[in-house]
């Protein structure tokens, strides 16, 4: 597997034994399935997030409106607005959470992904899922039932097309000889996270993926699932999991439960973000979407009180020579 820890969006988010934070797209909170998405707002809360340390933004690929899932994400496709947003940003990570590998052709995302690595300077952190709604399958005529098996396609294809300089690609969904894929990421490679099972065994991400990309549980539950995680490579591989809150504007107000997360106020969050840390949970999105206050009041308050205890890591080239040296 390539060494990541030169690569500027994979090392913002992840330290062994640290901890950082990230906002899921779209910041806002909303009622229903579809956010109002003022693409203005979300470049202004953006750049904010970056200021204050925050380590990476997420982009979700939601190919249909399906009003029985109730949620569509950010409603703009995953790579046309990830361009948005790098453009409109420096240093923090563009994370996906993820890209529906079955329902895009995998040459597709590997040139897609490779593109926003090149422009954006290697902030891209490429989170894969297989999907679950039948109705999108059926609307690309993919079955359900094969997920597995594409994802595990999928990934295979775009680390050679990635790697490799015309190379012989023969799989069901590629026949490649003769041509190539352009550009190359800068590291021919790019680090790459599973999301949920995938249809996969913990060994097979654990051995293929560069980290895994998990759903909130309980402190317990999520030390399990973790303790599993590391038994199963040597080195150091990050664990990473979504988060809903509802910042409560009395930073003392106790925890209560939301859709897979809590209602809290900032001190709380601050010591549940630490145990978290502690059973090894290396970074947390944020999704804001059940929120009562509005979302830049929300990432500012956020900046200022929980940001600072879980800051986006700075890579060593970045630091003056003296801070490297000691």
């Amino acid at each position: 597997m390539t060494n990541f820890d030169q690569h500027p969006g994979y090392s913002a988010m992840f330290k062994d034994g640290q901890l950082t934070l990230g906002l899921f797209f779209a910041i806002e909170s909303y009622q229903g399935a579809i956010p109002e998405m003022d693409v203005a707002s979300q470049v202004r809360i953006a750049k904010m997030a970056e200021s204050h340390g925050f380590a990476a933004l997420y982009f979700r690929d939601v190919p249909l409106n399906v009003p029985s899932f109730g949620d569509v994400g950010h409603i703009y496709d995953p790579w046309v607005f990830m361009g948005h947003m790098g453009a409109h940003t420096s240093r923090i990570a563009l994370a996906t959470g993820s890209i529906i590998t079955t329902l895009r052709h995998p040459l597709h995302v590997a040139k897609a992904a490779a593109s926003v690595d090149r422009l954006s300077n290697q902030r891209l952190v490429l989170g894969l899922a297989t999907g679950d709604r039948p109705t999108e399958f059926a609307a690309f005529n993919q079955s359900l039932d094969n997920r597995g098996e594409l994802f595990r396609e999928a990934l295979a294809v775009m680390r050679t097309a990635w790697r490799e300089d015309f190379p012989r690609v023969a799989t069901p969904r590629v026949d490649l000889s003769g041509g190539d894929t352009l550009p190359k990421p800068a590291l021919r490679d790019i680090p790459v996270l599973v999301t949920g099972h995938s249809r996969q065994s913990v060994a097979w991400i654990a051995q293929h993926a560069d980290g895994w990309l998990h759903y909130p549980q309980n402190v317990d539950p999520q030390a399990r699932t973790i303790r599993q995680w590391r038994s199963l490579h040597q080195g150091f591989k990050p664990f990473a999991q979504s988060l809903y809150i509802d910042l409560a504007e009395d930073p003392d107000a106790p925890p209560t439960p939301i859709f897979l997360g809590f209602k809290s106020g900032h001190r709380f969050l601050v010591e549940y973000l630490g145990a978290l840390r502690d059973i090894g949970v290396n970074h947390v999105g944020f999704n804001l979407k059940y929120g009562s206050r509005p979302a830049a009041e929300v990432v500012q308050e956020l900046g200022e009180f929980v940001v600072p205890h879980f800051p986006a890591h700075v890579a060593s080239r970045d630091l003056p020579k003296d801070k490297v040296e000691s």
